[in-house]
C-alpha cells in the first residue's frame, strides 16, 4: 500500500501539470522562419514567471485601443521586483523594448531566447544580480495582430508580420514628446514608474543591400547633457566590441544613404528629435539605445544579432550600471540647474566629411523602364567595398537661451497642458491666486506657417518671432512650470514654440494663430476714415505707404487690414503663443 501511494506521488510529479514549462518560441521551434501571435506573448509572460518564481514576474502595463493587454517581463534575481523596491535599492533598470514597429519583430524572439539563457545561467552569468530587466516583446501590439504575409516584402522573414503602425495608425516611435497614443501613454506611465537607466529600443532597418548587419546608436553622445556623453559612448563602444567579436559587421550610425537608393553618396549621421525614442529618452538624462537589423539579413541572422546585443546590454550595465547611476543622478543634478542657461534643442551634421571604408556588393545604376527613375540593382555574390563619404560630426542646430525660472500657461490651457506634463513625469505647480500683472516674456508670432497635410493626426506649424518683455495678466488658475528640475530639457522641448517636437509645433495651440474677429469691408472703410480725421498723423503714415509700397497700394484687403490692426477691435491675443516665460518664481 505504502509502495503504491509512493508510485502514484511519482507518476503525479513527473506528470504534464507539473512538467517545468516549455519557454522555446514558435521562431525557434520553427527554425526561424516563423514568428508568433500575441497570444504567444501571454503565454509565455506567464510561463516565465511560472518556472522562475523567484526571479520572473509579469506583469501588465496598459490596454490598447482594441483590447489587448500590454505585457512586461520583470527579470532580477535581486528580488525587487516593483518599481518601488528597485528604487529604494537604487538598482539599474534596463528596459527593452520589441515591436514597436510590429513588422520588425526581432526583438520579441531574441528577447525570449536572451533572458531564458541568461536565466539559465547561459548567457551574461551574474547579469540578473545587479539590475532589474523590463522586456517588453510588443509594443505595438494591434499591429502586431494585423498580421499577415508580404506586410514587409522589403524584409527577409519571418513568414507573416504584424504592421507598422497601431489600430488607430499612429506610428509609436514618431509619438514620445506628443505621447498621443493609449499605448504610449502607457509606457510613459511604465517608464515613470520604473526610472530606467538604459532603455533598448529593437528594430529592422529599411534601406539597401550590404554586408554590414547591424547599427547601433545610442544617445547621448552627440546630444543632451555632455557629461552624460561619456557614459552614453561607453555604453554604444562596449556593444560594438561585443558584436564584433562575434563575428557581427555593426555601425555607430544608421545605414541609410545621404540620397535614397545612391550608395555613392554615403552616410550622414543623426540625432533624432524627442519624437523618436533616442530623441526622447537622453531629455531626461537617461540612455537610449537604437538597434537595428539589415532588413535583407534572414530572419534568424537577425534574430541572432538582436539576442547578442540583449546579452551584450545586460553585461555592460551589470558591469558599468552602478558607475552610470551616479552619473545620470550628477545630470539630473546639473539638468536641475539650467535656468538662464543657452540649450540647444536640436542638432545637425556639419558639411565635414570623412571617407570610410563600408562593405557592400557590386552595383548597377540605370534607368527603370517602370518608374523612370534611375534605379540601383545589387549583385550579392560580388562582395565590393565601397569607399564613401560619412558626415558624422555633429553641432547644435536650434539654441535657445531658457528663463531664469521657468515657464507660464495661462488658465485657459492649464489641463491641456497639464495633462501631457503629468504624462512626462514634469513637475509644475497649480497658482492658487492669480496677478493682475506679472513682468513675463511673451512670445508673438510674426509669421505662421501651416503643413499643407496632417502628419500623425496633427497639421503642425512652425512659427518666427523672438521672445520679448511685456507685462501679462496671469489668471488663478495658471500653471507654473519651473525650469528647475531634473527634466529641464524636456520642458524646454515641449514649451519652447520654435522645438522641433514642442507642443505648439504638433498643433496643440492652432487656435491661437486663428483670427476670430473681423471688421466687414463697410465698415472699416467708414472706421479708416474716421479714426485719419482723428489723427493727421496716421492719415501721413498710410500716404506714406500708399506712396512707397506698389503691392500694399493694389491690394484692396491690406488697405483695410491696415487701419483694422489699429483699431480698438482688433485682436491683441491673434499670434500670441500663450505660454509665457519668467525669471521669477511664481
Amino acid at each position: 500500500m505504502i509502495r503504491s501511494v509512493l508510485t502514484l506521488a511519482l507518476l503525479g510529479a513527473l506528470s504534464p501539470s507539473h512538467a517545468a514549462p516549455d519557454l522555446s518560441t514558435i521562431a525557434e521551434r520553427s527554425q526561424f522562419t516563423h514568428t508568433g501571435r500575441y497570444d504567444e506573448v501571454i503565454k509565455l509572460c506567464a510561463q516565465f514567471q511560472r518556472a522562475y518564481p523567484k526571479a520572473a514576474k509579469c506583469i501588465d502595463f496598459g490596454t490598447t485601443p482594441e483590447g489587448r493587454p500590454m505585457k512586461a517581463l520583470v527579470v532580477t534575481r535581486t528580488g525587487a521586483m516593483t518599481a518601488q523596491a528597485a528604487a529604494k535599492r537604487s538598482l539599474p533598470v534596463t528596459l527593452i523594448q520589441g515591436g514597436i514597429h510590429a513588422g520588425e519583430i526581432d526583438g520579441k524572439d531574441a528577447g525570449f531566447l536572451a533572458l531564458r539563457e541568461v536565466l539559465e545561467n547561459k548567457a551574461a552569468p551574474g547579469a540578473l544580480d545587479k539590475q532589474v530587466v523590463l522586456f517588453i516583446p510588443v509594443f505595438n501590439i494591434d499591429g502586431h495582430e494585423r498580421f499577415k504575409k508580404w506586410n514587409r516584402p522589403n524584409q527577409r522573414g519571418p513568414v507573416e508580420t504584424g504592421w507598422r503602425a497601431t489600430a488607430q495608425n499612429f506610428n509609436l516611435n514618431r509619438d514620445y514628446a506628443k505621447a498621443d497614443s493609449p499605448e504610449m501613454q502607457a509606457m510613459l506611465a511604465l517608464v515613470n514608474a520604473w526610472d530606467p537607466l538604459t532603455y533598448i529600443d529593437l528594430h529592422v532597418t529599411n534601406g539597401a543591400k550590404f554586408e554590414h548587419d547591424v547599427s547601433i546608436q545610442v544617445e547621448p553622445v552627440h546630444s543632451a547633457d555632455q557629461a552624460l556623453r561619456a557614459s552614453g559612448r561607453e555604453l554604444r563602444d562596449n556593444v560594438l566590441a561585443d558584436l564584433t567579436r562575434q563575428g557581427s559587421m555593426p555601425h555607430a550610425f544608421y545605414m541609410s544613404f545621404a540620397d535614397t537608393d545612391n550608395p555613392a553618396s554615403g552616410f550622414i549621421d543623426n540625432v533624432s528629435d524627442p519624437r523618436f525614442s533616442t530623441g526622447y529618452i537622453p531629455l531626461r538624462n537617461r540612455l537610449a539605445m537604437l538597434v537595428e537589423t539589415h532588413a535583407w539579413k534572414d530572419y534568424p541572422t537577425r534574430v541572432r544579432i538582436t539576442r547578442n546585443t540583449v546579452v551584450s546590454v545586460l553585461s555592460q550595465v551589470a558591469e558599468h550600471g552602478a558607475k552610470w547611476q551616479q552619473a545620470v543622478a550628477q545630470a539630473d543634478a546639473r539638468a536641475a540647474k539650467l535656468g538662464a542657461a543657452t540649450v540647444p534643442l536640436s542638432y545637425k551634421a556639419t558639411d565635414k566629411a570623412r571617407m570610410i571604408d563600408f562593405r557592400g556588393y557590386a552595383y548597377s545604376r540605370t534607368p527603370s523602364d517602370v518608374s523612370g527613375q534611375l534605379m540601383t540593382r545589387y549583385d550579392e555574390t560580388r562582395p565590393q567595398i565601397w569607399t564613401v563619404p560619412l558626415r558624422d560630426e555633429m553641432v547644435p542646430d536650434l539654441q535657445v537661451k531658457l528663463p531664469a525660472a521657468g515657464y507660464v500657461v495661462p488658465a485657459a490651457y492649464a489641463a491641456m497642458v497639464g495633462t501631457k506634463l503629468r504624462q512626462h513625469g514634469i513637475t509644475f505647480r497649480v497658482l492658487e491666486q492669480g496677478r493682475d500683472k506679472a513682468d513675463v516674456e511673451t512670445f508673438r508670432a510674426q509669421k505662421v506657417t501651416l503643413s499643407p497635410t496632417s502628419l500623425e493626426s496633427h497639421q503642425r506649424v512652425s512659427v518666427q518671432g523672438e521672445w520679448s518683455a511685456e507685462p501679462r495678466p496671469i489668471p488663478k488658475g495658471s500653471l507654473f512650470v519651473p525650469i528647475g528640475q531634473p527634466k529641464a530639457r524636456l520642458v524646454a522641448a515641449l514649451l519652447e514654440p520654435k522645438a522641433p517636437d514642442s507642443m505648439l509645433a504638433w498643433g496643440r495651440f492652432n487656435t491661437a494663430f486663428e483670427r476670430k474677429e473681423y471688421l466687414e469691408d463697410y465698415v472699416a472703410e467708414d472706421e479708416a476714415r474716421d479714426m485719419m480725421a482723428r489723427d493727421p498723423a496716421l492719415a501721413e503714415r498710410f500716404r506714406q505707404r500708399l506712396a512707397t509700397d506698389p503691392a500694399f497700394a493694389k491690394d484692396g484687403a491690406a488697405r483695410l487690414e491696415f487701419f483694422a490692426r489699429l483699431h480698438s477691435s482688433w485682436d491683441e491675443r491673434l499670434n500670441l503663443y500663450p505660454v509665457m516665460r519668467t525669471d521669477v518664481a511664481l
